[in-house]
């Protein structure tokens, strides 16, 4: 190989060199726009899912709030049911157990001092007087759709307030009872324990007393 044709030939590798460095600083250019858009795209994709986590935020929020809405209808509805079938029945059961009540009071509430009292049902002798040990009889009665023992506990705290709520029942022989439609937590057992009588529906679709004969309830007043 000649000379001039070894000059030529660096020549032409040289020019190869400068032309693929041109390439790849092209190359490289693109690079990084492609990168700062894809960083771009990235900065909206991640502004896009904060504006949508928020959305779905409020919207489960939001659905919180109803379906918590639709729960105490639903509660307060059934609560309503086992109302009714308690009343008419209540007076009858009681006096099957030796209670000889003869009025019912639904939804009795007394305010004192700025607090409200709400008895779900009341049963008393009224102007009859049945002497059961030591004075006139009146059955507060508390209704849930579902009994759970922190509602009898809360039951007994409302029994204890009671006569100061309601001064016309001082000295009555106060007996308490719960009535639900569906009972948890043997809660029923708990209640029978603390004195109360429990009514719940029968197999055959009848309010009963679900308290056995060797039960004797707790006076409260």
């Amino acid at each position: 190989m000649t000379e001039q044709t070894t000059q030529d030939a660096v020549a032409e590798i040289w020019k190869l060199f400068k032309e693929t460095d041109v390439k790849f600083k092209e190359t490289d250019a693109r690079f990084k726009e492609t990168d700062a858009r894809f960083k771009e795209t990235d900065a909206r994709l991640d502004q896009r899912f904060k504006e949508t986590d928020a959305r779905l935020d409020k919207r489960s929020a939001e659905t919180d709030r109803k379906l918590r809405q639709l729960e105490g209808l639903f509660s307060s509805q059934w609560g309503r049911l086992i109302e009714a079938l308690v009343q008419p029945a209540a007076l009858k059961l009681f006096r099957a157990r030796g209670i000889d009540v003869h009025y019912t009071f639904p939804r009795a509430k007394s305010q004192q001092n700025g607090s409200t009292l709400e008895i779900d049902l009341l049963l008393e002798d009224g102007e009859i007087v049945v002497v059961v040990e030591d004075g006139e009889i009146v059955v507060v009665v508390e209704v849930k759709s579902v009994l759970r023992v922190s509602d009898v506990q809360e039951f007994l705290e409302d029994l204890a307030a009671f006569p100061a709520y309601f001064p016309r029942y001082q000295g009555y022989q106060i007996y308490g009872a719960v009535a639900a439609l569906s009972l948890d937590e043997n809660a029923d057992r708990y209640a029978y324990k603390q004195g109360l009588f429990v009514l719940s529906m029968s197999g055959e679709g009848m309010i009963e007393i679900r308290n056995d004969d060797k039960f004797h309830p707790q006076n409260f007043g």
